[in-house]
C-alpha cells in the first residue's frame, strides 16, 4: 500500500481557510449589496408617499 501524506492540524486549516476566504468576501459583499438595494427600495416607497401627501396638502390650500 502506498503512504498517504499527512497534513499537520495548522495546514490543513490554513488550506480550508484560504480556500473560504473568496467565498466569503464575496457572500459579505452581496450581503451589503442586498440591503442597500432594500433600503433604496424603502427610500423611494417613502418618497413617493411624501410627495402624494405634498400634492394632496397642495389641491386643499
Amino acid at each position: 500500500m502506498a503512504e498517504t501524506p499527512k497534513l499537520s492540524v495548522e495546514k490543513a486549516l490554513k488550506k480550508l481557510r484560504a480556500a473560504d476566504a473568496p467565498k466569503s468576501k464575496n457572500a459579505g459583499l452581496s450581503e451589503k449589496t442586498e440591503a442597500l438595494e432594500d433600503e433604496i427600495k424603502r427610500m423611494r416607497a417613502q418618497r413617493l408617499r411624501l410627495d402624494r401627501h405634498q400634492r394632496r396638502s397642495a389641491k386643499s390650500d
